[in-house]
């Protein structure tokens, strides 16, 4: 039986002595170990030019036996690498069967370093930590992508934009496969107001990702908001609908997003005169728990609003429940509605 195959990364081999002794037991533990059953084979993926183990991106089928094959002599060689990643999804009609995340753990100085430093990214407090170690990873190996990538996040984190942007940079011209390294440019693009930047980013990182990732839809999102601050009302109702459409499960952190962005997906479409979709979109966020971007009140009133303007009934109670939760615009609404009813 064969299931849909996903596979992207890279593994960073520093010396030519490292690569030639992974290429060789690639070779013999494909044919001895695993019968030639794998989905690659040794020259579709090394680069002997580079030092590396491959794999831009590649959307297939395979069977469960190849693709375990494929990924187990790809963590074994992930061992002797010095930097880098390979992940791979084994697909049944959208269900997530196997998931492999191959990187180097060894004993290298340059691997443990990173793999701490990246340990303390995540540390509230750790900052200073975190870029001591990163600073080691990049001193035993100048081209450690990641090791850039991680220590550019400690300085957005730092709120210092510049050496953040300098380091993300560095990521992207060592390995421009990085998804990461792109998000966080879109990132500090969108805190400077610089849409079209964060544009081009949040663009590319979609590019190097899968939907199966959830930065990816934390780009689509993000984008969307690019769009709206632009206007571009038709390239924001496009990245909203895909994501307001997308189920996440309780564990992806883009499901707290659906109540700001079926909000904003309304909002657009009423730019747009489509009013199709609006009154869904809005009852969807209202259904939604509570979210910080966006208000219950705020959602009342603006389905008050939509109603009236499709001349449709229901929108006065609207109002009211968006008035009594201390919307002014709904209150002012409701009080310049009443003047004009004294006035008939």
């Amino acid at each position: 039986m064969f299931f849909k195959t996903i596979i992207q990364g890279r593994l960073e081999f520093a010396t030519q002595k490292s690569y030639d002794k992974v290429f060789k037991m690639f070779e013999y533990r494909a044919e001895n170990y695993h019968r030639n059953e794998m989905i690659f084979a040794s020259e579709e993926i090394f680069n002997k030019e580079k030092l590396l183990l491959d794999i831009p991106r590649f959307v297939g089928t395979s069977s469960e036996k190849h693709f375990r094959n494929t990924a187990s002599l790809i963590a074994y060689c992930s061992q002797f690498a010095i930097s880098g990643s390979v992940r791979a999804w084994l697909l049944d009609e959208g269900k997530i069967l196997f998931y492999e995340m191959m990187e180097p753990k060894s004993d290298k100085a340059a691997v443990q370093s990173f793999l701490k430093g990246r340990d303390l990214v995540k540390q509230i407090g750790k900052e200073k930590e975190a870029i001591e170690a990163l600073d080691k990873a990049i001193e035993k190996y100048d081209r450690h992508a990641m090791a850039y990538e991680r220590r550019a996040k400690v300085n957005f984190y730092l709120k210092d934009y510049h050496n953040a942007l300098r380091d993300y940079n560095k990521c992207i011209d060592i390995d421009s496969t990085i998804p990461t390294a792109y998000y966080g440019k879109a990132k500090i693009h969108f805190l400077k107001e610089e849409w079209e930047d964060a544009i081009k980013n949040y663009d590319v990182t979609l590019k190097h990702t899968v939907a199966l990732q959830p930065i990816y839809w934390k780009a689509r999102r993000q984008k969307s908001l690019c769009h709206i601050e632009l206007e571009q009302w038709d390239k924001a109702a496009f990245d909203l609908k895909l994501f307001t459409k997308r189920a996440f499960p309780d564990d992806n952190p883009n499901k707290e997003w659906k109540k700001q962005a079926y909000f904003n997906y309304a909002l657009v479409l009423l730019q747009m005169d489509e009013t199709d979709d609006v009154l869904k979109s809005l009852d969807a966020a209202l259904e939604l728990p509570e979210h910080p971007s966006v208000s219950t009140a705020e959602i009342l009133r603006t389905r008050g609003l939509a109603k009236q303007k499709m001349g449709k009934n229901g929108f006065i109670k609207d109002l009211k429940d968006a008035s009594d939760l201390g919307d002014k615009i709904a209150k002012t609404t409701l009080a310049n509605r009443g003047k004009k009813v004294k006035a008939k």
